[in-house]
């Protein structure tokens, strides 16, 4: 009877692991769902396995340190906890080419995203504002200048206007291929196909944010364009990806306050980008932030949605 207890209790615990890391990397989406994450797990396999693995290492390490640093029970099992390791390590393997270091930095990234998440959640919570991937970020801006070789994301931004492309129906497929490999690009994914796995785990969890992550993706590619970024840049999904996620973090307060955080993001971007700043997601986070305080400065208290209560 204890051994049958005992077999039921440590698969239950696995059961409930597992659940956590896929509920992290759901989170890089802003998704606590399992359903979403082992989406954008399929995404990132189908784009190379060991951005898969890197993703799985960078949310257990953060989930341990997690647990060491007292974080709350409930912030683990939702997801919380892990999404800014996952999203580290996933930098990590993005921009170091050996194997052995990029897993080493993907560890100690991925732990450190953890610790510093608690004290700057804390004071973040006192500004209602979200945490998103600012302790990613932080962790990566750490190490990446120090990295011989390390090259910005999404630096291919030129003058040059996009290449025109000759039949309706293929300058279509292209436009959809550019969008899509934006959603794939929110997390360290590339491609269509990863980005259609992407918008199914988005659609899995909630059908509006699946739309409002695809337009986002959209808006922001289009607005790129008109600014000068290059065709190569749309096509790879660097034009989207922070608007998609933009959307997403303040689609609760509306269709309009969507698109002004789509477009700041997109702005933000190009003028990382055409200084040389490796930007990351730091445009998404920032447009996050300017639109959600913007709304509390416009709204009355009790009829705007604190940022807290709508994204983490």
């Amino acid at each position: 009877m204890s051994a049958r207890f005992s077999a039921a209790s440590g698969a239950t615990a696995d059961t409930a692991a597992v659940g956590a890391l896929l509920r992290s990397l759901g989170q890089i989406v802003l998704q606590a769902h399992a359903g979403t994450g082992a989406c954008l797990l399929a995404a990132l396999a189908l784009t190379d396995w060991r951005l898969a693995f890197a993703a799985l290492l960078g949310a257990a390490a953060a989930n341990v340190c997690a647990v060491v640093a007292g974080h709350a029970e409930t912030a683990i099992r939702d997801g919380l906890a892990g999404y800014n390791g996952a999203l580290a390590a996933l930098a990590a393997f993005t921009f170091v080419g050996d194997a052995g270091t990029a897993a080493a930095l993907a560890l100690i990234a991925g732990g450190a995203s953890a610790w510093i998440a608690g004290p700057l959640n804390r004071r973040l919570a006192r500004a209602r504002l979200g945490l998103y991937s600012a302790p990613c970020l932080i962790a990566t801006w750490i190490w990446l200048p120090l990295h011989p070789g390390s090259a910005p994301i999404a630096s291919a931004i030129a003058a040059a206007p996009p290449a025109p492309h000759g039949a309706p129906l293929a300058a279509a497929a292209h436009a959809a291929a550019g969008v899509l490999s934006g959603l794939a690009q929110t997390t360290f994914a590339s491609g269509a196909a990863a980005g259609l796995c992407v918008l199914a785990g988005l659609a899995w969890s909630s059908r509006r944010a699946a739309a409002y992550a695809l337009g986002g993706a959209a808006l922001a590619s289009a607005l790129e364009l008109a600014c000068g970024a290059s065709p190569d840049a749309f096509g790879a999904g660097l034009a989207g990806f922070n608007g998609a996620l933009a959307a997403l973090a303040v689609c609760a307060l509306g269709t309009r306050a969507a698109i002004c955080a789509t477009m700041l993001a997109a702005a933000l971007h190009l003028a990382a980008v055409r200084c040389g700043l490796p930007a990351l997601t730091a445009p998404f986070v920032l447009a996050s932030w300017s639109v959600h305080a913007a709304a509390r400065c416009l709204r009355p208290a009790s009829s705007t949605p604190s940022e807290e209560s709508i994204v983490r």
